[in-house]
């Protein structure tokens, strides 16, 4: 009995345990199976990647406080970070990977660097 590719149909040649007929057929394949997920998923990293670029260009220096409306006009979503870090004292800094945010009074926020 012959196999077929799951993708085009066309017979498989070669080893036995051939699955797919061509890299092009395995590619499309996958990509089809994992479309709706990957989305999603470029999605959220696209958002982190903004959040993180935003963070970075505002904190040259590794520490600074900038007001809210200035996280909102360059398009931050305070929906998107990685991690949150609680210190002793009960401070909860926000993290898109090593860039960080702390709310403050007045709608600040406290920039920082991980090292």
């Amino acid at each position: 009995m012959e196999k077929a590719c799951p993708e085009c149909g066309e017979k498989l040649r070669g080893r036995t345990d051939k699955k797919f007929c061509s890299d092009y057929c395995r590619n499309n394949y996958h990509n089809k199976l994992n479309k709706e997920s990957t989305n999603l998923v470029r999605n959220i990293n696209n958002s982190l990647r903004r959040n993180h670029r935003i963070l970075e260009e505002l904190n040259p220096n590794g520490k600074t406080s900038v007001p809210r409306s200035k996280l909102l006009s360059s398009g931050f979503d305070f929906e998107y970070f990685t991690s949150i870090y609680t210190t002793k004292t009960g401070n909860r800094y926000f993290f898109v990977y090593d860039q960080g945010y702390l709310p403050l009074e007045n709608d600040f926020y406290a920039l920082v660097k991980r090292n």
